[in-house]
């Protein structure tokens, strides 16, 4: 499979399976000096795990992210970065009867049409839980995020067509559908919870905003951000639409309605395109819906066939979403959040992006390495030397190092740098007081 990486600058492979012992991610092209714990990428694990509300899937897994290589002492070091989640309630057992037989709306068919091979226990590698790498990954990402004051927002806007009027991301990370709309999140309930008791499933929308965008994120034609989101967010599983600003909607506006107008002084009229143009960002919040499926395994029985063509009829045990969308928020956070920081790292290496003060400190902070390890090195080659000339006087040494060269070459090379005649002075005088003795 070569589908399993996503990225250029900040790249994520994932792997694993539903019933497998462990799922995961390998994060590469994360800079050196990033400060990142389990703890950070717990938060969002714990915001995905399952069995939590009772709404959800019962599977009861701990999820805890074990960190296997690319930090120390609490910060990134540049290398890989891989991130563990090992599985400890998968129930095989419950996946028995679909072993030759393939599930409506599932991936069984395809898969085996492609690779002539399928791994049934809960889907494999098609199962939702892949999605725990991605998670993770997000979290890595909203580090780089957090330091240019970039935020990600995520909630349920409407499950089985009942639709929220009022968006509050603070209420929805309390709410057990993750609703934005205090309101009508009863109703939203009952209707999940009366799909549940029937073995049925429900579809719903999900919107993502984010704050805080920068402009100039987003490259034309074939790497447009619009169209990298969009990539990104349709590669996971139950999403099976995406629109940005108006969406769909624009198709029924006027131009004159619909265009984005700048206004002098900086800002913009109104937000039709959702924070891009021209797939590069305005600057102004990008807004995402996404259109998320009914669950796919359902306790209801359904029509199919059988691995050698034949007829039969299904009843699909084990455990399942009776809705997606709620779990499925803060993957499409994470997937947002990875497509950004890849964005960002590219747009960092062709154009002006102003560091933070962070950045600039971290920066300082490498030179003045690099300065005291060259320094370092100076006085031991130095000190090398001296020993080697033993006995030889003062006069004598100085001609054999040949002093006054080196104060010309030290000067040359200092105005050619435009670096200040004193520093260069003091710094050359520290380093060559013990050879003149």
């Amino acid at each position: 499979m070569q589908s399993n990486t996503r990225g250029d600058a900040f790249r994520i492979t994932t792997f694993g399976e539903s019933h497998g012992p462990a799922v995961g991610v390998v994060i590469d092209g994360v800079a050196p000096g990033l400060p990142l714990d389990a703890a950070t990428v717990q938060i969002q694990m714990d915001r995905r795990r399952p069995g939590r509300t009772g709404l959800d899937s019962p599977r009861a897994e701990p999820d805890r992210a074990e960190i296997l290589s690319g930090i120390f002492e609490g910060m990134t070091t540049g290398a890989p970065i891989c991130i563990i989640v090992r599985s400890v309630d998968f129930r095989s057992g419950d996946y028995g009867n679909l072993k030759d037989v393939f599930r409506p709306g599932s991936g069984d068919f395809s898969w085996l049409a492609k690779y002539g091979v399928r791994d049934w226990r809960g889907g494999g590698r098609l199962s939702g839980r892949e999605t725990v790498g991605r998670v993770a990954a997000g979290a890595v990402a909203r580090q780089l995020l957090d330091r240019r004051g970039i935020r990600i927002q995520g909630a349920v806007v409407e499950i089985d067509g009942v639709r929220a009027q009022a968006w509050d991301a603070a209420y929805a990370e309390t709410d057990p559908l993750r609703c934005a709309d205090p309101a009508v999140s009863p109703e939203m309930i009952r209707r999940v919870q009366k799909a549940r008791d029937e073995g049925d499933s429900v579809g719903g929308v999900i919107e993502i905003r984010v704050e805080g965008m920068l402009p100039g994120m987003g490259d034309p034609v074939f790497r447009r951000l619009d169209a990298d989101l969009a990539s990104a967010l349709m590669s996971i599983g139950g999403i099976r639409g995406i629109e940005m600003g108006d969406g769909f909607a624009a198709a029924r506006l006027h131009g004159s309605e619909f265009n984005d107008s700048p206004l002098p002084g900086g800002g913009w009229a109104t937000n039709h395109a959702g924070g891009a143009l021209g797939g590069i960002s305005t600057g102004q919040p990008l807004v995402l819906r996404l259109a998320v499926r009914p669950t796919g395994s359902i306790g209801k029985p359904q029509d199919t066939i059988d691995r050698h063509g034949q007829a039969t009829t299904i009843e699909i045990r084990g455990r399942h979403d009776p809705c997606l969308a709620p779990r499925i928020v803060p993957v499409a956070e994470a997937m947002v959040a990875c497509v950004l920081a890849d964005t960002l790292s590219r747009q960092a290496g062709i154009a002006r992006v102003e560091p933070t003060a962070d950045e600039w400190a971290l920066e300082i902070d490498r030179c003045d390495e690099a300065l005291l390890a060259a320094l370092a090195r100076r006085v031991e080659v130095s000190a090398a030397r001296d020993r080697a000339l033993g006995a030889v006087s003062p006069r004598q040494r100085k001609t054999v190092i040949g002093l006054p060269a080196l104060r010309s070459a030290w000067a040359r090379r200092a105005r050619e740098l435009g670096l200040p005649r004193e520093l260069v002075r003091t710094i050359l005088d520290a380093i060559l007081r013990p050879s003149e003795g």
